[in-house]
Parts: structure tokens; sequence; C-alpha cells
């Protein structure tokens, strides 16, 4: 259904809006030793993006629809996830950086969100692709793959920032904590 594929858009459109202005006045990087190769996945990632999403009508004609029903949890798994995302990224605050970095003052956030899973935006996104998927076909499933090796590469690096930084705090928190799924994984 349009409808819901135009829903989609307005949901990402506000996402992506909302996340380059909270950019805005982060804590300088202390330290990002893999930001070349970061950003060259990233730009990677962005190109991929763009040509599926410019594709996305033509495999449109090749891919099944979902039933409205299936479309309509689709949305909400989306709408679910981006507010996840958003609400992890208003925890960070000052210390949300682009790419797995030590900030200047950096603090270890357990709050909110974190107190669930220890990588919530990428939870927040993973459930918003998934539930786009389930309205737009194929495409976004692609997109979910791309995203997911993504994040499955830059969570050791976080992860290896934060046991530099909270050596005793992070081992804590990483027991009593699941990466992504709460009380799963």
């Amino acid at each position: 259904m349009l409808f819901l594929d135009h829903l989609i858009f307005a949901f990402w459109a506000v996402f992506i809006l909302y996340w380059i202005i909270s950019a805005i006045g982060v804590k300088k990087n202390v330290r990002t030793d893999e930001w070349r190769r970061d950003a060259g996945i990233r730009i990677f990632l962005i190109i991929i993006v763009v040509i599926l999403l410019q594709l996305s009508e033509f495999w449109r004609i090749f891919s099944y629809q979902f039933p409205i029903s299936v479309q309509a949890i689709g949305v909400v798994l989306c709408a679910m996830g981006l507010a996840c995302a958003i609400w992890a990224r208003v925890h960070l605050g000052k210390n949300w950086s682009g790419m797995p970095s030590i900030k200047e003052g950096h603090e270890l956030v357990t709050s909110g969100p974190y107190h669930l899973v220890r990588h919530p935006i990428y939870t927040g996104m993973l459930l918003a692709l998934f539930g786009s998927a389930l309205v737009a076909g194929v495409i976004w499933l692609a997109v979910f793959m791309i995203f997911t090796a993504n994040f499955f590469y830059r969570i050791p690096v976080e992860e290896r920032y934060m046991m530099q930084l909270f050596p005793d705090q992070y081992a804590e928190y990483k027991k009593r904590t699941k990466a992504l799924i709460p009380f799963v994984w």
C-alpha cells in the first residue's frame, strides 16, 4: 500500500533530520583509531543504500508484498525502532559519535535504554529497518543485512574502547546487560 510506504519514508526523514540536528555540539573525539576505514565503510554503505532505494520500484515488481496486516505491523516496528534509537541518543547526549571513538570527558551511560541493552541505537535501527522491509519489500531486507553487518563490525570496536576507558565498570555492565536483544543476546 502506497500510504504505508510514504509513512515509512516520513518516519525515516524525521529520524535523519533529528540525527543531523542532535550531532551539533557533541564532545570532541580524543581517539578514533579506525576513522579512515570506518569512513570508507560509511560511504560504501550510503552508496549501496541509495542505489538499492533507487532500484526499489524495479525490485517491487518481482518482490512479494506482505498482506496489509503484516505491513501495518512493519509500520509499528519501524516507529518503535526509531523511537528506541532516538531515546538512546537522548541518553547519550554529548557523548554520541558517528563512529567508534573516545570523547573528551567520556562518560559510561547505563540509563534509559542502556539499562536494557548495551547498543540500543543499533537495536532500534535494526528493528526499524526490519519493519521497513515488511512494508516496502526485499530492498529493505538488503539494507537491513548491510546495516547488520556494519553493526556487528562496530560493536567489538566500541566495546574495546569502553573496556579501555572503564575496565571495571564496563566489565560489570557487560555481565548484567545483553548487547542487542534484552535478556537474549
